[in-house]
């Protein structure tokens, strides 16, 4: 794995036992009412109070609810990640691989679809003091292509289309929230970038 996707964590000191299953109820509360309401029902305090945490400690953790909802975007992407991990895509080549991996990443956020739109929005929203939270999107994102592409080192023309078919991912995860794509439009899209990947390879 590259240098830039190992390196998902901020400078900040680990957080103890405690300080992470905390952290772990704060996300998991953030997620169940924007499950429910989608990106207005989730409000700090009804998150502190569903976690069980004062609302002081919320803001410590998350300054804002962008930053909450983004951090719970990265969540539920690792979450994925684990997923995908346990039942592999089945393609031939590279390209197919990501396609299957990112459209499988896909239906499960269709299947939650007020999640979806908060934590898309909430990603849409956020400014240059909410960077550390989308950086680690961004990277989780990096990590499930790369691992469906089968490559440890890839090249920096590589990483280049990783990134390009990440943003595309987004952007069509953004249309379809917003009614401007269907599900077949976005497969044909992923499907497309995808080639990417064969046009990027190391020539033999």
């Amino acid at each position: 794995m590259p240098a830039e996707v190992k390196i998902a964590h901020s400078a900040t000191p680990p957080l103890t036992e405690r300080q992470e299953a905390r952290r772990r109820r704060i996300l998991h509360a953030s997620a169940q009412l924007a499950s429910r309401g989608g990106f207005d029902a989730v409000q700090m305090r009804e998150v502190a109070e569903s976690s069980q945490v004062a609302l002081g400690t919320l803001y410590r953790y998350f300054p804002s609810k962008i930053h909450l909802l983004v951090a719970t975007m990265q969540d539920q992407l690792q979450h994925m990640h684990t997923t995908l991990r346990k039942r592999p895509p089945s393609g031939e080549s590279p390209a197919e691989r990501v396609a299957e991996t990112l459209m499988r990443a896909f239906r499960a956020l269709q299947r939650e679809p007020h999640l979806a739109d908060a934590m898309v929005r909430a990603l849409t929203f956020a400014d240059r003091s909410v960077s550390p939270e989308v950086d680690q999107v961004s990277r989780q994102t990096t990590a499930i292509i790369l691992d469906a592409m089968g490559i440890d080192d890839p090249t920096p023309d590589q990483l280049s289309a990783v990134r390009v078919i990440g943003h595309t991912w987004h952007s069509a995860l953004i249309t379809w929230l917003s009614g401007r794509a269907s599900i077949a439009q976005v497969k044909i899209d992923i499907e497309t970038v995808c080639r990417l990947i064969d046009i990027t390879a190391p020539q033999k």
